[in-house]
């Protein structure tokens, strides 16, 4: 995993969507400054050193999303999550409605007791 990967990612996305993303990846990047970044399963992902993916985030034509690569994680969190649009691993967004920093927080939170839970 590389940080170069999740820069050249971001640069063949459209620039309002990038910068909903880059805002978000700063976000990870305090509430996460041990994870490595990179690619997992072709999106942006921080990933635990020697464990699991926490975070991840993808842009597609008509919006964003967010992966908690955890479907718990989205069913733990639903009424926090209420006004997005989800499925079982994923949270979707816009540039214009962007994830606030405090449920973003929440989420990786919520990520961080399960994977500490399991092991």
């Amino acid at each position: 995993m590389s940080t170069q990967e999740i820069d050249d990612y971001l640069a063949g996305v459209p620039a309002g969507q990038r910068e909903a993303l880059e805002d978000l990846r700063a976000t990870l990047r305090d509430l996460l400054p041990e994870a490595a970044e990179g690619l997992s399963y072709g999106i942006p992902a921080f990933r635990l050193p020697d464990g699991p993916a926490v975070a991840g985030f993808a842009a597609f034509k008509k919006h964003l999303g967010y992966y908690p690569h955890s479907g718990q994680v989205i069913a733990a969190l639903s009424e926090e999550l209420a006004d997005f649009s989800t499925s079982a691993g994923t949270i979707r967004f816009t540039p214009e409605r962007p994830l606030p920093d405090a449920l973003v927080e929440m989420l990786v939170a919520t990520r961080l007791s399960q994977i500490a839970a399991a092991t």
